[in-house]
């Protein structure tokens, strides 16, 4: 057995005549009776405590602690109790896992984590994100953090790998642009300030954190190109400046109607200077 198991209530002592009696301790009768010990690989202590009458429960325990060390599974009880939102929060939280795992999946104890309960919060993401390809991309992030935990041995294997468990499908083929109509009607129901962004979009095919983060160094109106090298992005619950999606910077190029619009809009709203952490909260200010 990988440890030993304590009594609280009672004590062994030897009497006058020299034999081994239990004796009561000051304590018997309240609290958990049995406490399991063992040294973790870590050279710790460890325990957990069995109330009276699961002594046999205790030692079993103890001996599916030293099977899971012989076979390299040993998971520490400490790490196993942390949640999914405490460790996720320490590396990584892209705005979909605050908006889509954190509120069903942050609570619960790594540890704890089975097929069945990614299983249930894949039918609630399904109800709550139509586009099958969004969900995909929530659930591959989420993955990510339990293969990390299982490398950090907060849990031993990750329960997204099991076969029980269904991704999100892929995509369905390619995306199909709004038509005119639509376009001019969603512009013409934002505040003025705003409208430049659809014709950034629509007109450049500019993502929404390329439009938001677009410097007036970038917008060549003489050469009719746009430069794309840095984007607005939400990092663990913040505004910051990233390079663009894979790093690839890249020109595209500026109709005359759109860099009309751009030089009005500047007009009508002159360009401040925005300043923003540089890819991650705590990174350097980047203007």
């Amino acid at each position: 057995m990988a440890g030993h198991i304590q009594d609280r209530w009672y004590k062994t002592e030897t009497d006058a005549n020299g034999r081994t009696v239990r004796v009561k301790k000051d304590r018997h009768g309240s609290g958990l009776r049995y406490r399991a010990r063992y040294v973790g690989p870590d050279g710790t202590e460890k325990s957990k405590s069995f109330r009276d009458g699961q002594k046999r429960l205790a030692e079993k325990w103890l001996t599916n602690i030293e099977a899971d060390m012989s076979r390299g599974q040993y998971v520490d009880p400490a790490a196993s109790r942390v949640t999914f939102r405490q460790y996720a929060e320490k590396w990584l939280v892209e705005s979909s896992l605050r908006g889509h795992a954190i509120p069903y999946l942050g609570s619960r104890p790594l540890g704890s984590f089975k097929p069945e309960h990614i299983r249930d919060w894949l039918r609630k993401l399904e109800s709550a994100v139509p586009a099958s390809s969004y969900r995909r991309v929530i659930y591959n992030n989420v993955s990510t953090v339990l293969n990390a935990a299982v490398d950090d041995g907060h849990l031993s294997k990750n329960p997204c790998h099991a076969q029980s468990v269904r991704p999100p499908a892929p995509g369905a083929g390619r995306i199909v642009p709004w038509n005119a109509e639509r376009t001019f009607a969603v512009r013409a129901g934002l505040p003025e300030r705003f409208r430049a962004t659809v014709d950034l979009a629509g007109g450049c095919g500019l993502r929404q954190g390329e439009i938001f983060g677009l410097p007036v160094e970038a917008i060549g109106f003489d050469s009719g190109w746009l430069h794309i090298a840095n984007q607005v992005k939400v990092a663990r619950g913040h505004l910051v400046f990233a390079p663009p999606k894979r790093n690839k910077e890249r020109d595209v190029p500026l109709p005359d109607r759109v860099a009309q619009i751009l030089k009005q809009h500047m007009e009508d709203f002159p360009p401040v200077n925005v300043t923003l952490p540089w890819l991650r909260p705590d990174g350097p200010p980047f203007t």
